[in-house]
């Protein structure tokens, strides 16, 4: 599959988990469910995959995780906070610029209306 095919098949992952469980909960319990969903659909992904920096030609491991990977592809952030801010759109691009992936969706589940709180992001590279 390519990023445009993941994308639609997460949204779909998504829906559910945001269907059966709804607002309020910690990240790591939509993390957990949509990482079960995924599964369901027999898509590839790892959970909390560290994400090294590299720093003038020096690579350093300082602990930056990414939420979901679907098929080293896609990355996923989950949010599950009353507002979405910048930072949280740009920590998305940033995580892509450090991985040289192409894709990534933002998401927050803390939302009335899951369908206007996911966003993606691509790296132009």
């Amino acid at each position: 599959m390519n990023e445009n095919e993941l994308s639609y098949a997460i949204r779909g992952c998504i829906f559910n988990v945001y269907n059966n469980l709804g607002p309020g909960l910690l990240e790591s319990a939509y993390q957990a469910a949509l990482a079960h969903e995924l599964f369901k659909k027999s898509l590839p992904f790892s959970v909390q995959v560290g994400l090294p920096m590299e720093y003038e030609t020096v690579r350093m491991d300082i602990g930056y995780r990414i939420d979901l990977l679907v098929d080293n592809k896609v990355i996923i952030e989950i949010k599950s906070v009353e507002n979405l801010l910048d930072v949280h759109h740009k920590q998305v691009i940033t995580y892509l610029k450090l991985s040289g992936l192409k894709l990534g969706l933002l998401v927050n589940f803390n939302t009335d209306n899951i369908t206007h709180s996911i966003f993606r992001k691509v790296n132009g590279l």
